[in-house]
């Protein structure tokens, strides 16, 4: 089968083109243009790219797909390391080695941390950097992203799911909650990228997540006092006020120094190398390996001290082995499934949320895309298969990532050795942390914490929008004195009601021309533009007109038009001859957007104005011929650009300027337009309006 020739222009050639051809014809080519894709066709195309992402538009001349070549191009979407599998070199495997073992130097004390303040055994904190790494290493596609547990989901863990069931009471049934919980944030995560939701994430603004941040790090910093101080007691609230008090309380009953002297004594060490590593870039590795050399150099305190018998608390027992299997320990029946599945997806959305957004700053530093939909994917089902070994939720560390790019990482095979080396001491050095003092754990967690409270950040987001600022306010202070569910829902709450503000109530601008070209631009934002008197040029920073917006738009015109047209008499101007739409920005219109603009037109008209549509998209003008408005309104008055409806305008009134010219009686002369209008007619207005008064003038003489 041939090729079929493609016609080529120059661009010299289609500039011509576009001069030659006139404003009816440029007119004619936006009310002909091409129907958009039914509905049906649209959904097709969107499952395709779901299904296929690398698939391919192919022309006649390209080679057709196999069945095979699809199947082929689907699991590499699905498995990404069969894509990049293959031209694995073993200089790659050096530099993810030593960034694998720097990585598990620093996972190791953390995911014990984490585990206790998600209130679970320290082991469940060890099984989680084991299994989901596994998984994402598979189906992942960051190259930098290190996988586990994290402060912010233990928290929401710690705080959500005692609300369902008490650990104190009943350890286990806890326990084998949070494998539900996690198997239902999986789920949810796994969804989301199937069906292409990424865009439910996003509504958890960068200015909400930076105040969640900032009000959970405190949270989780106050949730240590417990381990730093060594008390026995503790609230399971998570608001600052109630953990205040509870500080109170047991700052009165038993409690022993030891634990804060030396949780204390090795928070300022790991704080002095985290510093260190920040100031001098070569010395990153010091601020990783600080948080095992501390958990060895306590432990040999407690054990040589036998300070465990003088108050200091501390693990004592870790389970030996690999994770356990917990399929029969989810619960899929009882009162509590609702419950659980509800703190799966809060748990799932702000888990992708911080993965993704880690992700992507470290994609864009390498200079490649990651794709939100893979990655929800790929986190879904680390997440399930979690749940089934003994995990809780796992995702995207900022520390242990920042940490994997420092040390030289060149795929995520870093993980899988990550995740070999956590396992070797499941089974061979667990025995050796039954020691190590609990406030040790604490002080990790606080030394780690400083990284999620982003104050220039804040700062910024003040500088820039208050709207956006007020929602990161919002979610902090809910997260800090009420609960993370109410700090995420008033965040949300803020997001929603700006996006709602603006759709309800968009932005209407007046046009105006710019001196010496035929650009108009928004009169407020350029002053010099030069307005056309008796012609209202409107512009509606909405992409939808649609029943929350149509009425209040419609108002706005009319009013604005009405107070327009009372400052010209005023001042003895003449009068409004016609309302100008730029509808460049307005992508779509429905059945209630439709009745606003015959609404308007019927008004408009009744006053003698009217109305003129300038670049009509291609859903709008599609519409608009459905419901036949443009019969109503007069197809000449559809017009490619703003310059030509202005000009047509002007046009139309100069024409009839000249009527009541020559029909006017005795020497009195009605002009519709104002001599600050005739100062702005054209070289081709003027020559129609002296053919228009020959014309005239032969009819009368050949009358007489």
């Amino acid at each position: 089968m041939g090729s079929v020739p493609i016609e080529t222009f120059s661009i010299e050639e289609k500039q011509l083109d576009i001069e030659d051809s006139s404003p009816v014809q440029r007119a004619e080519w936006v009310l002909n243009s091409p129907d958009p894709p039914p509905l049906c066709h649209e959904l097709i195309s969107s499952i395709k790219q779901t299904m296929f992402p690398h698939g391919k538009k192919h022309s006649s001349s390209s080679k057709k797909q196999t069945p095979r070549d699809y199947a082929a191009s689907f699991l590499q979407g699905l498995f990404p390391i069969l894509r990049w599998g293959r031209n694995y070199k073993a200089s790659k495997f050096k530099s993810d080695l030593m960034a694998g073992l720097t990585l598990a130097s620093l996972s190791i004390p953390q995911s014990i941390g984490y585990a206790s303040l998600a209130k679970l055994d320290p082991e469940y904190g060890l099984y989680t950097s084991v299994v989901p790494p596994l998984i994402y290493a598979v189906m992942g596609s960051s190259r930098e992203l290190a996988i586990g547990p994290v402060a912010v989901v233990s928290i929401l863990m710690s705080s959500m799911v005692p609300n369902i069931q008490d650990p104190v009471a009943d350890p286990i049934a806890y326990r084998n909650l949070v494998f539900t919980v996690t198997f239902f944030a999986g789920t949810f995560q796994a969804v989301f990228g199937m069906f292409r939701l990424g865009f439910l994430i996003d509504f958890l603004s960068h200015a909400a997540i930076v105040g969640f941040m900032a009000g959970a790090a405190i949270i989780i910093g106050l949730q240590q006092l417990k381990g730093l101080f060594g008390f026995s007691h503790f609230t399971n609230k998570t608001d600052v006020v109630s953990v205040l008090e509870s500080v109170s309380e047991s700052l009165h009953s038993e409690w022993f120094p030891l634990n804060f002297v030396l949780g204390c004594s090795f928070l300022i060490l790991l704080l002095v190398a985290r510093f260190i590593g920040r100031r001098n870039k070569k010395l990153f590795w010091l601020p990783t390996i600080a948080p095992l050399i501390a958990v060895i150099l306590s432990t040999l305190i407690v054990f040589l001290t036998k300070a465990d018998k003088h108050g200091v608390k501390i693990i004592k027992h870790i389970k030996v082995g690999v994770n356990r299997s917990s399929v029969n320990q989810l619960q899929f029946h009882g009162p509590h499934v609702g419950q659980a599945a509800k703190v799966g997806l809060i748990t799932a959305i702000i888990a992708l949320t911080e993965a993704i957004a880690v992700g992507r700053s470290f994609a864009s530093i390498r200079g490649y895309h990651l794709d939100g939909n893979k990655e929800m994917v790929a986190m879904g089902f680390m997440n399930i298969a979690g749940s089934l070994t003994s995990c809780y939720v796992a995702t995207g560390s900022f520390s242990r990532t920042a940490v994997n790019f420092s040390a030289g990482c060149q795929t995520v095979v870093s993980n899988i050795v990550m995740a070999i080396t956590v396992l070797v001491s499941l089974e061979l050095l667990t025995r050796l942390l039954y020691f190590t003092p609990i406030t040790i754990l604490a002080s990790i967690i606080l030394s780690a914490l400083p990284g999620l409270i982003d104050i220039n950040e804040a700062f910024h987001i003040w500088k820039v929008d208050k709207m956006d600022f007020l929602a990161c306010l919002g979610a902090f202070l809910g997260v800090l004195f009420a609960s993370v569910e109410i700090g995420l829902m008033v965040a949300v709450a803020i997001s929603f009601a700006k996006i709602l503000l603006k759709s309800i109530r968009p932005d209407i601008e007046e046009l105006g021309r710019l001196p010496g070209t035929d650009i108009f631009c928004d009169i407020s934002q350029y002053p010099m533009a030069i307005k056309t008197p008796a012609i209202i040029t409107i512009r509606v920073n909405s992409s939808l007109l649609c029943f929350a917006n149509a009425n209040f738009i419609r108002e706005r015109i009319v009013r604005w038009v009405t107070e327009y047209e009372n400052e010209m008499k005023d001042n003895a101007k003449g009068s409004v001859q016609a309302v100008i739409l730029d509808m460049s920005n307005m992508m779509n219109i429905d059945t209630s957007g439709i009745v606003a603009l015959q609404e308007l037109h019927k008004e408009l008209v009744s006053h003698g104005i009217e109305l003129a549509m300038a670049n009509p998209r291609q859903q709008v003008i599609h519409k608009l011929k459905l419901a036949n408005f443009l019969d109503k309104l007069g197809r000449g008055w559809i017009f490619l650009t703003v310059g030509e409806a202005v000009d047509a305008c002007l046009n139309s009134n100069l024409l009839l300027v000249v009527l009541c010219w020559r029909n006017a009686t005795k020497d009195e002369l009605r002009l519709p337009l104002s001599l600050p209008s005739l100062l702005t007619i054209s070289t081709s207005s003027l020559i129609l309006i002296v053919y228009v008064s020959i014309v005239l003038d032969l009819s009368l003489l050949h009358t007489f």
